[in-house]
């Protein structure tokens, strides 16, 4: 027979798990239904409870219902920022699609991305699948999943606190995504501008030529040439970069309750 504090344990567990289900890649998108999402979550927390149980940590019930709904908040931000961190990294393939698509003229070519329920420009979404294939081949959601776990040793359930560095991480994160996307989408930028400074060039020298037209197919063959070319490099920066995202991630978890380690 289980006491109270066994319940509510499995209780904080549940919604530390819970965090990561709702926005990490690969688990937290809209392709996932909900209910399966929660069982996932449900039985993270159902395989960890015997070994906190064994490992003697106990959640104490607070003595308010303001408490609580401290408590279970600080937990589920646990998982929220982890996942966050990773979808972050993502955004910044998302931005390389963005600028690919506006330089190489096909900023129109919107396509339907049912993981944020809205449109997106055509190799945003190319770039997005590429990232999520990748980051499923190099284990990203084994690593996410172990980052996780650690947290459980380093912050035992129900001590988990507020981050307050929360805003800082964040801001970071965003900084590095964005010179990540920058540095995904530079081999394509020099190549469309050098096709466009040769274009202008071809254009003066040959006035009868329709520019407009041979432009649009140019860049667009331009473009696709390059993507292919450097398609290998952007795989490569998802897979330097996603270790240390999480490692920082985790770093700022641990040092917000450095009291709480065992």
């Amino acid at each position: 027979m289980f006491g109270t504090s066994q319940l509510l344990l499995l209780l904080v567990m549940l919604v530390r798990t819970s965090g990561i289900m709702i926005i990490a890649p690969v688990f937290g998108t809209n392709e996932v239904p909900p209910t399966v999402r929660g069982l996932l979550a449900f039985s993270l927390a159902l395989l960890l409870w015997p070994t906190q149980i064994a490992a003697g940590a106990s959640a104490a019930m607070p003595g308010n219902l303001i408490d609580l709904s401290v408590m279970l908040v600080a937990e589920t931000l646990i998982g929220l920022v982890l996942g966050m961190g990773v979808m972050i990294l993502f955004a910044s393939f998302q931005l390389t699609g963005h600028v690919l698509g506006q330089l190489g003229g096909m900023s129109l070519a919107d396509v339907f991305n049912p993981g944020f329920d809205d449109n997106m420009p055509l190799f945003s979404h190319f770039l997005y699948l590429v990232a999520v294939a990748v980051y499923a081949l190099v284990g990203g959601h084994r690593m996410l999943l172990g980052g996780l776990l650690d947290t459980f040793a380093t912050i035992p359930p129900g001590t988990a606190a507020i981050p307050v560095d929360g805003v800082t991480l964040i801001t970071t994160l965003l900084t590095q995504s964005f010179e990540l996307g920058l540095r995904a989408a530079a081999p394509a930028t020099v190549a469309l501008l050098t096709a466009t400074i040769v274009l202008g060039l071809v254009g003066r020298a040959l006035p009868q030529l329709n520019l407009m037209a041979l432009g649009f197919g140019f860049n667009a063959l331009v473009t696709f040439g390059i993507l292919t070319v450097s398609l290998g490099g952007v795989g490569w920066l998802l897979q330097e970069n996603l270790e240390p995202v999480l490692e920082e991630i985790l770093q700022m978890i641990a040092d917000t309750t450095p009291s709480t380690s065992p």
